[in-house]
């Protein structure tokens, strides 16, 4: 399904750990890396694409997630015509895409990538949130560029506490000491 332009409708992914690194996925049999992005089908909505392709590629189920964000417009990034199959040359140009930006809320260990018979990467991690564009194709590092800056101003503040010290976790109070302070924020609430 092309526009009158010759752009297929597409679907970009930018999915944000606690710490608000993003997933980075490693196509199969290849050095290069990438968010997860999938096309629109008939009759689709970007939503809904987006969470089929994050279903496909990263194996999350929308109760793993939260839309923070997706970008205004369709952004457009143009194929070089060598990577594109001969009887599609001449109709086809490139992608256009709304990009998410999601939180992650599950673990890494509801990932999956073989949660399809055809799965689009062999590896992933999670990298900084202005990832080495060096690592993405060419030419896709423009549009991966204008979703990055357009999203950032919706990344969630990162929590500033030690990460070792949870509620629970801490020591309590030592016999004959006085009880910790009601203003101390950190301390869980009283049940």
């Amino acid at each position: 399904m092309l526009d009158r332009e010759g752009f297929r409708p597409n679907v970009g992914i930018i999915l944000l750990n606690q710490r608000n690194e993003v997933f980075w996925g490693k196509r199969i049999r290849t050095h290069s890396w990438q968010f997860p992005q999938g096309g629109i089908k008939h009759g689709e909505t970007p939503e809904q694409a987006m969470f089929r392709e994050l279903h496909e590629e990263v194996g999350l189920h929308p109760e793993h997630v939260k839309i923070v964000a997706r970008t205004r417009d369709w952004l457009r990034y143009e194929v070089p015509e060598h990577y594109i199959r001969r009887d599609a040359r001449g109709h086809y140009k490139g992608q256009k895409q709304i990009w998410f930006l999601l939180q992650l809320l599950g673990r890494d260990s509801d990932m999956n990538l073989r949660a399809t018979d055809h799965p689009e990467f062999d590896a992933w991690r999670w990298n900084e949130y202005w990832v080495p564009l060096e690592s993405v194709i060419e030419f896709k590092r423009g549009v991966y560029e204008m979703a990055l800056t357009e999203l950032a101003r919706f990344l969630p503040r990162s929590s500033h506490h030690n990460r070792y010290l949870r509620a629970g976790m801490r020591p309590g109070p030592r016999r004959g000491a006085p009880p910790e302070s009601a203003t101390d924020t950190d301390s869980p609430p009283a049940v």
